[in-house]
């Protein structure tokens, strides 16, 4: 993969600074809105397993969306996640960062200049 997509939200001050870093930088990129587009089940788990981390790893815990609905518990399944993720994408944390070399929910935004 060549191409460099950035899942955005841009009510997000981590995102929208992702997404001006990497512009900053003259990255070609393609921007997803993913709370307008969504997600689906498996797009969610290929970005899990590219980054080398559980699905888990993409639930937003900050805002108590997550722990209201019982998803922090640990024993909560990676198919509950996943439904739940497509269900209610402002459960996914921001921003995924997609690029040549893997992906990463990119906080700090800097972490994103390693996916380059």
């Amino acid at each position: 993969m060549s191409e460099v997509v950035i899942y955005h939200n841009p009510a997000c001050g981590t995102s929208r600074n992702t997404l001006s870093l990497l512009r900053e930088k003259g990255v070609e990129l393609r921007v997803v809105e993913y709370l307008k587009a969504g997600w689906t089940e498996a797009q969610l788990t290929s970005l899990a397993a590219r980054a080398g981390v559980p699905l888990r790893a993409f639930l937003r815990t900050r805002g108590g969306a997550a722990e209201a609905l019982g998803l922090t518990a640990p024993d909560v399944s990676e198919a509950t996640l996943a439904a739940a993720m497509v269900r209610e994408p402002i459960l996914v944390e921001r921003p995924v960062v997609e690029g040549p070399r893997g992906v990463a929910v990119c906080r700090p935004p800097e972490k994103a200049l390693d996916l380059l």
